[in-house]
């Protein structure tokens, strides 16, 4: 068992947390929705996988350590550590709206804090100093953009536990989340440009279009959702509630970036799986598509909520069957995945 752990602690993939973030959303848009037995159902699978990967991290960290500084500072590799940032964020939110529970939250924001800029600081430094470098189309991707997503979970969490503040603590803390919203939107018109770069002026084969591509519509969505947050803790910051008019036209801004996001990203899909016969498999990549379309339909939820435009409310509706759908089959394919690769190798260990 120890020597399986070792193995798979090995080349664990960077950006598996993104699987605590994708079950994360899920849950919290269930719960939003009235689909109480299923949120709680996820906040189990949620522990079990937060606490999985974290043994498995910590394994690598121990035994592995030069695999994660060959990976943190890769261009390709690198940014899916931020999805340490965002999984523990998204899992802190997940336990304060569905479960109730702020304590517990409150280790999680700082611990994602204190990940943030080690993360952070550690993969754009290495990326900035690094003498050979890779060409625009090998280097950049949309798992870059998770930068700006676990920068605006922290400031969604933040802001979700402000209210269990008081005081001079309470408005520093919205002064913080306040920051790093502007910060994630300035992590995310930075990246994105380069990507769009990419798709419209260097040669894109469809092999190269990965499951992360998705996050250039998840990182907007959640921004919209991190604005849309602070736009209903307004009350409770004089600096957040009197530049609110801005704030309602920055998140209609991203609401509608990332609208317009997913039918490109569908028609792309089908350029790649139908036109080209790209075959659907597991892939731990895959959470980076599950995720985004939970995150956007919590994120319309709550837009519609905070601008208050009630009849977008038919847009979670239709698009929580589809972020359901995609849960569901990267779920499947996840458990068949490791089924068979804990069979593979007690086999061998057995020849």
């Amino acid at each position: 068992m120890v020597k399986l752990l070792k193995q798979s602690a090995a080349h664990l993939f960077s950006g598996y947390f993104a699987l605590v973030m994708a079950t994360g959303a899920l849950s919290i848009c269930s719960f939003l929705l009235g689909f109480q037995i299923l949120s709680y159902i996820l906040v189990g699978i949620n522990i079990m996988a937060y606490v999985g990967l974290w043994m498995l991290t910590l394994i690598r960290i121990r035994y592995y350590f030069s695999n994660i500084v060959e990976d943190i500072t890769s261009h390709a590799k690198g940014p899916g550590f931020f999805t340490l940032v965002a999984g523990t964020s998204v899992f802190g939110s997940q336990l304060i709206i569905v479960v109730g529970n702020h304590q517990l939250s409150w280790i999680l924001w700082f611990a994602a804090i204190i990940l943030w800029v080690i993360i952070m600081y550690t993969f754009f430094t290495a990326v900035t100093i690094r003498k050979n470098k890779p060409s625009v189309a090998e280097g950049i991707n949309g798992a870059w953009l998770i930068a700006s997503v676990g920068t605006q979970s922290i400031s969604i969490l933040g802001t979700l536990l402000a209210p269990y503040a008081a005081g001079e603590t309470q408005r520093i803390i919205l002064f913080f989340t306040l920051a790093m919203y502007f910060l994630g939107c300035m992590l995310y018109l930075n990246i994105i440009t380069l990507i769009f770069y990419r798709f419209t002026f260097v040669e894109f084969k469809f092999e190269a279009l990965t499951p992360p591509y998705w996050i250039n519509m998840g990182a907007v969505a959640i921004t919209t959702l991190a604005g849309a947050t602070l736009i209903l803790q307004a009350d409770l910051s004089p600096l957040v509630n009197e530049i609110t008019p801005f704030l309602k036209g920055f998140t209609l801004f991203f609401w509608i970036t990332g609208t317009w996001w997913i039918p490109l990203l569908f028609i792309l899909a089908i350029w790649r799986h139908l036109i080209h016969h790209y075959p659907f498999h597991y892939d731990p990549q895959y959470w980076g598509m599950a995720f985004p379309l939970a995150m956007y339909t919590t994120s319309t939820y709550q837009f519609s909520k905070a601008l208050d435009v009630s009849f977008l409310m038919v847009i979670p509706k239709i698009m929580f069957v589809i972020a359901l759908g995609a849960w569901i089959f990267g779920f499947i394919g996840m458990v068949w995945h490791i089924i068979r690769s804990t069979s593979k190798k007690s086999m061998e260990d057995l020849l």
